[in-house]
């Protein structure tokens, strides 16, 4: 490495360090298999254009790459093989991670309490900013739409935990917190939600409306890994403004 005159390492001497290292964190993490399912082989369809006419044929890769953007087109069923879980068809983890999209119809005049309690979890996360943490989240979107067959709420979500223990946690979560949920505004939710985990699963089942394609920039990577990353550059560029 070189140094100047006075003998200090350089703001440039470190960019490639800097690089390299935020680089490195966003590979496996140590614990990156108790965090997320294993990925199978048969789970991971990247659309590629063959040479043949033929249009997309999918491939598998055996080590998923977070620095080359990825697609995967998923069947109707939303999995592309049939294998059971402990509430029903395993879903794949796809480039985005996993997530789910669930559209179901609003309660007659439940509009409002639905808009209010998403000011209740943004003050409930200005609160405290973790807790949300056990649902291992990248994002959330709601939405509230009428194509003229009444009032619906979508639900979208991508998270680092499989479809079951997604739910499974957000029940826990709202236990031990005592904060109600969205849903209890939507037509078709379990009144005894909070102690049948089996009834509640079986709502996402049924409303759930399964991607056909999911893509990702820097695909497979966790929101820890993005965050430790982060953490790095931060170090790195207050070490180097350090040198100036």
């Amino acid at each position: 490495m070189s140094h100047d005159q006075s003998g200090k390492t350089t703001r440039r001497d470190f960019l490639g360090t800097a690089t390299a290292a935020t680089a490195l964190t966003l590979g496996a993490s140590p614990n990156a298999e108790a965090q997320t399912a294993p990925i199978k082989s048969d789970q991971i369809q990247v659309a590629q254009l063959t040479t043949t006419g033929q249009g997309a044929a999918p491939t598998a890769p055996t080590t998923p790459d977070w620095t080359k953007p990825a697609a995967m087109a998923i069947p109707k069923e939303g999995y592309f093989k049939l294998e059971q879980g402990r509430y029903g068809p395993v879903f794949p983890r796809s480039p985005a991670n996993y997530g789910f999209t669930v559209i179901a119809k609003v309660k007659p005049g439940r509009e409002q309490a639905i808009r209010d309690y998403g000011k209740t979890i943004e003050e409930a996360v200005k609160g405290s900013p973790t807790v949300l943490a056990p649902l291992r989240l990248h994002y959330l979107r709601w939405v509230l739409f009428d194509v003229g067959s009444g009032l619906h709420f979508m639900y979208q979500g991508i998270f680092d935990t499989d479809f079951d223990k997604y739910v499974e946690d957000a029940i826990a979560l709202f236990n031990s917190t005592g904060i109600t949920t969205v849903f209890v505004n939507l037509e078709g939710w379990p009144d005894d939600w909070r102690t049948n985990t089996q009834a509640v699963i079986q709502f996402f089942r049924d409303h759930q409306r399964p991607s056909f394609l999911e893509y990702g920039e820097y695909p497979y990577v966790t929101a820890d890994e993005v965050k430790k990353a982060l953490r790095v550059k931060g170090s790195l560029s207050t070490m180097l403004d350090q040198m100036q």
